[in-house]
This record gives structure tokens, sequence and C-alpha cells, in this order.
């Protein structure tokens, strides 16, 4: 079990590495598309998608990372006040009853979307948009997919700490 947990955040830390490359990219698509819209009055549909589009890889795919890391967002009523054993029981729990059955869900339902996506060959609504938009909808089960994996490996990781 270590070693498949060991795989994991292997797996995450990789991912996370190369989605943290598509921010410098989110930034410079960014500053490009203000400055051909405001300079030279050339707005561009298809980039302005493509900003949406690395916006949602980068939050999807470095989900499993930030958790991997522990930076994800938390609601903080009782964690922050409780002793580390508490906290430990607290991700553990919460992981199981929570994170991996809202996981499962949304990989069900994301790939079930974004299949019907692409037997409709879904394109954007916009002329000059990006053709076939049903590809990005495949990031949601693949990046949940991430985030699945990694809960399971903080579940391995703090089997023997709940116990305590």
């Amino acid at each position: 079990m270590e070693r498949l947990a060991s795989w994991i955040n292997r797996l995450n830390e990789r991912v996370g590495r190369c989605v943290s490359w598509l921010t410098l990219g989110l930034v410079l698509l960014v500053f490009t598309n203000v400055s051909l819209r405001y300079v030279f009055n050339l707005p561009l549909a298809w980039s302005k998608e493509l900003e949406w589009h690395l916006f949602a890889l980068i939050f999807l795919f470095g989900a499993g990372y930030s958790l991997r890391h522990d930076r994800h967002v938390r609601v903080d009523l009782f964690y922050e006040k409780a002793d580390k054993a508490d906290q430990r029981r607290i991700n553990f729990w919460g992981t199981l009853i929570f994170l991996i059955p809202w996981c499962l869900v949304l990989i069900y339902s994301g790939w079930n979307a974004a299949v019907d996506a692409w037997k409709m060959g879904e394109r954007s609504p916009e002329a000059a948009g990006l053709p076939n938009l049903w590809l990005i909808q495949f990031a949601l089960p693949l990046g949940i997919g991430l985030l699945l994996l990694q809960g399971i490996a903080e579940l391995i990781r703090s089997r023997t700490d709940v116990s305590e």
C-alpha cells in the first residue's frame, strides 16, 4: 500500500509541476489578449476561450497537487484549533466521507457529459472560437481522477495515524 501511495504522490507531483507552467502560459496569453484588444482593437474569440481552458486545466490538474501539499481550501470551523491527532482524524474521515464519494460522482457525471459533447461534436458558439470544444470537458474526470488518487494516497498515509 505504501508503494501505491508513493506512486500516486510522484504522479501528482509531476502533473502539478507541469501544470504550473500553464500558469506562465496563461499570464502571457492574457497579456497578449489585452494588448491586442486595447492597443490594436483586435479581439480574438479563440484566444479568450483558450484562457478559460488553461484556467480549467490549472485548476483541475492542480487539485491533486494541492491536496498532496496540504494547500487545498478547507472550511476551518474546528480544524485550526484542533491538535495534530484530531487534525489527522478530521483529514481521514473528511476524505473518506466527503472527498472520495464526491470525486466518484464528479468523475461519473463529468465523463458522461464529455462523451455526450464528443458525440455531438460540440464546438464553440463563436464563429471564430475554438473547434472541438468537447476536448476540454474530458479534463474534469481526468483532473478529479487525480484528486481521487491523491485522496486515496492520503488515506493510506494516515491509516495508522487515525488509530492513535
